[in-house]
């Protein structure tokens, strides 16, 4: 029971944590707007999220050592793999960021990661109601 519990909010948290670093991006693009040359950015959730759950979050990552005497170290990263977005308007400056397309982006993740806030709070209320008996 315990573990079911533990694997239902591993799941959300993980999803959570790919939307809050998805709202990043898509507010970032919206940020640089009007920056020259700057290509906007987004993460496929869908197998960004597959990824988290099966231990791949991101690109392996290799430390650098100074000295000698330093261990070497690598790792992942925990930022999902970006993608660019594709272009639907040419720009003079080169910038490929559509403020219609990120504002619907950020609506939606909005409501997304609401939603799921919404269903951990049921969830954590049921585990509550079986444990008092109500």
């Amino acid at each position: 029971m315990n573990v079911q519990l533990d694997n239902a909010l591993r799941f959300h948290q993980t999803a959570l944590n790919l939307r809050a670093d998805r709202q990043e991006l898509i507010a970032g693009n919206m940020a640089n707007a009007d920056t020259p040359n700057y290509k906007a950015r987004d993460i496929d959730f869908g197998s960004a999220l597959s990824g988290a759950l099966l231990g791949r979050a991101g690109k392996p990552i290799a430390l650098s050592t100074t000295a000698s005497r330093h261990l070497n170290a690598s790792g992942t990263s925990t930022f999902p793999q970006q993608m660019y977005r594709t272009e639907t308007q040419s720009s003079v400056d080169g910038n490929t960021v559509n403020m219609d397309a990120e504002r619907a982006a950020f609506a939606g993740n909005s409501v997304q990661y609401e939603a799921s806030i919404t269903f951990i709070n049921g969830l954590l209320r049921t585990m509550q109601q079986a444990v008092s008996g109500q």
